[in-house]
């Protein structure tokens, strides 16, 4: 069986799994390859890894552009995706109104389950936000950090930790089962992320690939981004 190549930000991979059927129904092709940390999959991708399309930030993007790893006429945004935060299904949701808020939510909690604090978007930023918050030694014995935030969102679902909270991209905390959607980052401590996809320079189907960057984009699709939590960006 043929399948299309992907490297891809976990950010992605509930919307793309949502679409595997039609994309199997119109080209034949089942998808393979990895969602993860989005500069792990881009160094995949400058190691010569086999693939025919990713889904990373746009900047990653533009830069493998640049480095004429993907075709620049076929980059093309499929939407903003924040960071927010996570808890246990039947625990209390947790929102911060502002940046004390979210220093009282985190410094409470006895655990904080992140993505890769060097690698993946979510986790950089988890990490710049502690900082600002004053409060990153003060927590760094409770961060339990994993490779990306699909991971770490298992992990927290799993956790028997006290009060336990997580921080990722929320596509990752929406399609992951055992935890919720509990809020978005408060003004001053937000990050909302442009994902972008784009054919690699090397695709062995890059006819597929394309079809599936008008799967992601299509207005038929619209629902679907915005429950797996991806948003348009402002006109």
């Amino acid at each position: 069986m043929n399948s299309l190549n992907i490297l891809s930000g976990g950010a992605a991979q509930g919307l793309v799994a949502s679409l595997t059927p039609a994309f199997k129904a119109r080209t034949g092709f089942d998808i393979a390859g990895e969602f993860g940390a989005v500069g792990a999959m881009a160094d995949k991708l400058r190691q010569d890894t086999p693939t025919d399309i990713v889904i990373l930030t746009a900047a990653i993007v533009a830069t493998l552009a640049e480095e004429k790893l993907v075709t620049a006429s076929s980059i093309t945004d499929i939407g903003l995706v924040e960071t927010a935060l996570a808890v246990r299904a039947g625990d209390p949701l947790v929102t911060a109104k502002d940046a004390a808020g979210l220093r009282e939510c985190l410094l409470v909690s006895d655990a904080i389950f992140v993505p890769d604090t060097k690698a993946s978007t979510a986790g950089i930023h988890v990490a710049r936000v502690l900082a600002q918050l004053g409060i990153a030694d003060e927590v760094a014995a409770r961060l339990r950090i994993f490779p990306n935030g699909a991971t770490a969102m298992r992990e927290l679902a799993a956790s028997d930790a006290r009060r336990p909270i997580g921080c990722t991209q929320s596509t990752e905390i929406i399609s992951t089962k055992g935890v919720l959607l509990s809020g978005a980052l408060p003004p001053g401590c937000e990050l909302a992320t442009m994902y972008t996809a784009g054919v690699t320079t090397k695709a062995a189907h890059a006819p597929q690939a394309q079809e599936l960057i008008g799967l992601l984009i299509g207005a038929g699709q619209q629902k679907q981004r915005e429950r797996a939590g991806f948003m348009n960006a402002p006109k």
